[in-house]
């Protein structure tokens, strides 16, 4: 079983900054692939991010060349960090695990992250 709890969302202007972080328990983290999804008002969730367990990336159109998405597999971790950030990037921020052995899924609590124009 692996829970995922992510953190570090919080309130912020248009053109600033933030960093996530998706803390893994449970074994096997370097076994995950592990990906950020949001979920913003009246929108269904949609991938953000994903980092596979050998490190390759990929992101969605809308925030390439602004996020960059990493993971630390000694400290169980995963990250995201958000540059440029728009209004448009309001959303709970969801972590999401998959083991690449069995293919069970998890998913973190959202964190929510706000930008102001």
């Amino acid at each position: 079983q692996v829970q995922l709890q992510a953190f570090g969302g919080g309130l912020v202007r248009a053109g600033g900054s933030l960093r996530l972080s998706c803390a893994a328990s449970g074994s096997l983290f370097y076994l995950a692939d592990m990906a950020w999804y949001r979920q913003g008002p009246a929108k269904q969730r949609e991938l953000v991010a994903r980092i596979t367990s050998g490190g390759t990336t990929t992101y969605a159109d809308s925030v390439k060349g602004r996020f960059t998405i990493s993971r630390d597999d000694a400290k169980n971790t995963m990250y995201l960090q958000m540059n440029s950030l728009k209004p448009e990037d309001t959303a709970a921020y969801y972590c999401h695990s998959r083991d690449v052995r069995k293919g069970d899924i998890y998913w973190g609590q959202g964190t929510q992250v706000t930008v102001s124009s």
